[in-house]
């Protein structure tokens, strides 16, 4: 027996009854071999962590473009988060850990520069519509590894792209809006709690908010710190999963309806805020611009036959995964390069 098939007997012993243990996984797109040390979840989750996708997350916008500051969270700071809330989640559920990891990792690789504010535009612009849940499927299916992708097992892919709920519920009614496993339920409620409040911890910092803003209900719920509030949701995840017997993932009455609340305020306040708005404009400039030139353009940046590209139906496409697939710095150093003229060299 080798070290593998160890740690799946472990699964079987001490999981839940309701987790997904690595043994039964449904499989990959392209059948492999197993190894002799890691399970198929672990495999995932060192896959997504050393991809390029991965890498280029600590230099993409969460809420505030490109900061100056060392204290605002990126996308990789983010999703580092998301992966920390819920590991402690599944940890107490007696949930896969790896497979939570993995999801948790994975979750937000499709994610364009500036944030929402570049998603929004891809969207309008592009023919077929754009969201980064979907883009971060495809990055580990078509993009990643020169066209090959990661080839990750059926679990994580369905915990990537169920992980998102723009304004909707953390909580989705009925399996339609919800993932196949209790980890991917697991990742989608650390996502909402991450944001919510680091969110919230960074728009106090730039000062676009004070914390007298934040209601009065939502503090006395949920707690008057960022460590309180997140440790008050966390709990409230774990006792009230304890309680219904892991039927589902979910929250209390009480901590739902003021984690909804905050989330309510955030997007009044902070994304849709008017200083806010008026940096995402900006944003949005750059990538549709950016877009509609190479839609017209080639040249040495960008190769629609290149080896990234592999696989990629058709002209729009490829554009659109080349400028989704881009950090907040590398755009504006091309799109200075391309539309910012450059002054003449003394001769």
């Amino acid at each position: 027996m080798n070290i593998r098939q160890q740690t799946e007997q472990i699964e079987s012993r001490i999981l839940h009854p309701r987790a997904t243990r690595a043994a039964e996984t449904k499989g990959r797109p392209r059948p492999e071999k197993l190894g002799v040390i890691r399970t198929a979840f672990q495999h995932d989750r060192d896959r997504i962590i050393h991809c390029k996708s991965f890498r280029r997350l600590k230099h993409k916008t969460q809420v505030f473009l490109a900061p100056e500051g060392d204290h605002y969270r990126t996308r990789l700071t983010h999703t580092l988060e998301v992966s920390q809330i819920a590991r402690t989640i599944a940890r107490a559920l007696r949930l896969n850990e790896d497979l939570t990891e993995a999801m948790a990792l994975g979750h937000d690789l499709g994610h364009t520069p500036f944030g929402h504010a570049g998603e929004a535009v891809l969207n309008r612009i592009h023919g077929g519509g754009f969201n980064h849940y979907e883009q971060s499927l495809r990055v580990v299916d078509s993009l990643e590894k020169r066209g090959q992708g990661l080839n990750l097992t059926h679990e994580v892919r369905d915990g990537i792209l169920m992980h998102s709920k723009g304004k909707g519920t953390l909580f989705p009614e009925g399996v339609a809006g919800r993932s196949m496993t209790l980890e991917g339920q697991v990742v989608r409620v650390a996502d909402g709690i991450a944001y919510a409040n680091h969110d919230l911890d960074d728009a106090l910092r730039a000062r676009v908010i004070k914390l007298s803003d934040v209601p009065r209900d939502v503090i006395k719920t949920l707690g008057g710190s960022h460590s309180r509030r997140i440790d008050t949701m966390v709990k409230d995840v774990i006792f009230t999963s304890v309680e219904n017997g892991l039927e589902v993932i979910g929250m209390g009455p009480d901590v739902r309806q003021a984690t909804e609340e905050l989330r309510a305020f955030l997007f009044a306040n902070v994304y849709e805020n008017e200083v806010t708005i008026s940096e995402f404009n900006k944003a949005s400039k750059i990538v549709s611009e950016l877009y509609q030139y190479f839609m017209e353009h080639d040249g040495p940046v960008f190769n629609p036959e290149g080896p990234g590209n592999v696989g990629s139906e058709d002209r729009g496409r490829l554009v659109c995964d080349f400028v989704a697939g881009m950090t907040d710095r590398y755009a504006l150093k091309l799109y200075g390069r391309i539309f910012i003229p450059k002054p003449w060299a003394e001769l």
